[in-house]
Parts: structure tokens; sequence; C-alpha cells
């Protein structure tokens, strides 16, 4: 896959992250962030990132706006993770989603999250037609997720 959609957090982000997820860990969901744990692919060892957990007609879903990341790869090749937001921590299993699947949940989770994640659409936002996110999709893994 060498055409994979891949953008790397900078160090400022990577700071950003670590503060949302000792809140989310403390039990203070930052608008909606939960931390995602999964083993390494590679390592065996758990690996943790702050996600944005998003909720549309009762199904929950991981957006990955920067597409094929660590946390990404290593969920595919785990099968299942955790979320954690204080003490709750739930393991879980997913689906991913076909491309043709994903408009909708990429409008809800732009809608949602532009102002944080907006940066990594290249300018699509939720009023996009669903022709242009059918046209994005392919480089945002989407994943439902089922608790076990």
């Amino acid at each position: 896959m060498t055409d994979t959609r891949y953008i790397k957090p900078k160090k400022s982000t990577n700071l950003f992250n670590e503060m949302v997820a000792k809140l989310t860990k403390l039990g203070v969901s930052v608008w909606g962030s939960r931390v995602l744990t999964v083993v390494g692919r590679k390592s065996g060892e758990p690996r943790s990132v702050p996600v944005n957990l998003l909720t549309v007609d009762g199904v929950r879903y991981l957006v990955a706006p920067r597409g094929e990341t660590q946390w990404v790869r290593n969920l595919r090749a785990a099968g299942q993770g955790t979320l954690r937001v204080g003490r709750r921590t739930e393991t879980f299993t997913f689906r991913e989603l076909a491309h043709d699947e994903k408009p909708g949940i990429l409008r809800a989770y732009l809608k949602r999250w532009k102002f944080e994640v907006g940066v990594f659409f290249d300018g699509v936002d939720a009023k996009a037609s669903d022709e242009k996110l059918r046209e994005i999709a392919p480089g945002y893994p989407i994943f439902e997720i089922f608790t076990k």
C-alpha cells in the first residue's frame, strides 16, 4: 500500500495528545475523548492514544482523521482494543467500514469535531456533497465498534 494517506503528528500535537490522554484517564472526557489502547503489531506492547468516539444513531465509531496511523494498523492486526475514560475501561471488537459506507459518518464527524480535525480534511467540511465525501473516504479509516 504505497498510496496510503498518513499525516504524521507534529511535536505540539503529541504534547496536546498527552494532555488529553491524562485528563481522559482521570475521568475528564475532552469533547468525547477516550484513550484507545491496542497491542502493538510489532512490539507486542500496549500502545495508547486519545481518540474521539463518535456516536451516530446509537452506533459507535472510531474515525482516523490522519489516515493510516499506527493505531489503525495496530487495531487491524490485534482485532480488538480497549477504550478508557476514568476508571471505566471497555474491551471492543470492530468492523471496518467500506468506503461507500463512510460519507454519513464523515459528515457527522466533521460536524462534531471540525474545529479540532478540520485541518486534516483539506477544506472538506460537513456541508460537502456525498460525492465529495465518497471521493475522500479511502483516506479515512472508520471502525464500527462493538463492546464485548
